[in-house]
């Protein structure tokens, strides 16, 4: 199957969209076009004299911001052409008669269900549960992606290196336990709880007796007006936020013991890379982690330490499919 260099191409862009999506989110700027897909009924921001009159007559409760719009609707640019790539690969799986065809149909069918949640994004008026669910949409397809790219590329390990295979089921239950921290990565981001603790190593104050786990993590809330900027109380986001740190803990410690066994078991230069690059992202993801609340969440930072999530699913998905392929 020759399409190796667009699906690089495709995992740029959906980098890219991943990135971009955390920069516009940041800014506060997810609201930036109160419609979808357009961006009050046009195909750009509208600046011109005439566009803003018809702004006025369609959308009166709102005021054009020109550069939270731009925000968005640059997202959007890059979001459908990634989608665009994606259908050309659909077509060009089912042309190639080698090659696979499920992985590229459910790909296909996971950027329709990511369209479908940016628009409920904008719709919903930033309601965490869908905006949680549109950043984990981008962090799968990436990953689906990943291992559509690995599949055109064989990977040789002399001798299959059998030591190391046995880390396959903790190389797995690693990747189920940095899924679940990403999850709650994107609660906290969209419920506005990132700066809810400024306090080193967990929270100020008396933060055991105002866990509030059962408010926290309803999904269901509902507002009559917008979510940005959260609706939830002091105690319901530090809850979300103290969650967080200890899933980071959790993350980091097994994530490294990992990359310990597989440096001493291992005996394939490929699987030794790979537990370098895991140790070097987890001491990097942790450090922008610290940053974040150091320096009170600033928007460099913070979305690198989106895309630093994003590298360590990758490097865990390659993990997980050389030791769990056949040899």
């Amino acid at each position: 199957m020759q399409i190796s260099p667009l699906l690089k191409l495709t995992l740029v862009f959906t980098m890219c969209v991943i990135l971009m999506g955390a920069y516009t989110r940041l800014s506060d700027a997810g609201l930036g076009c109160p419609d979808w897909p357009g961006c009050y009924g046009m195909l750009k921001v509208p600046t011109q004299t005439h566009e803003l009159n018809q702004v006025q007559m369609a959308f009166p409760e709102h005021t054009v911001e020109p550069d939270k719009a731009w925000l968005e609707m640059i997202h959007r640019y890059i979001a459908g052409t990634l989608g665009l790539l994606i259908v050309y690969i659909l077509f060009m799986s089912f042309r190639t008669q080698d090659a696979p065809k499920k992985l590229p149909s459910a790909i296909a069918i996971l950027i329709l269900f990511q369209a479908a949640l940016g628009m409920w994004t904008v719709t919903m008026k930033l309601m965490p549960i869908v905006v949680m669910s549109h950043l984990i949409g981008g962090f799968t397809l990436i990953s689906l992606l990943w291992i559509l790219y690995l599949r055109t590329k064989p990977l040789r390990i002399p001798g299959g290196d059998p030591t190391a295979k046995k880390l396959a089921p903790l190389a797995l239950i690693s990747l189920a336990i940095l899924v679940t921290q990403t999850i709650l990565g994107g609660w906290t981001s969209s419920n506005y709880a990132a700066l809810a603790c400024t306090a080193l190593p967990i929270c100020e104050g008396d933060w055991v007796n105002n866990l509030n786990p059962l408010h926290a993590f309803n999904p269901l809330h509902k507002t009559e007006g917008s979510y940005e900027f959260g609706i939830l109380d002091y105690s319901s986001r530090m809850t979300i936020h103290v969650a967080h740190r200890f899933g980071a803990i959790v993350t980091a410690t097994i994530l490294l013991w990992l990359a310990y066994r597989m440096l001493t078991l291992s005996r394939s230069s490929q699987l030794k890379r790979a537990a370098w690059t895991l140790i070097s992202l987890v001491v990097i993801q942790v450090a922008l982690g610290i940053s974040n609340v150091v320096l009170h969440l600033p928007l460099g930072i913070a979305v690198s330490h989106n895309a630093g999530a994003a590298l360590l699913l990758l490097t865990m998905v390659f993990i997980n499919y050389a030791l769990w392929r056949k040899a």
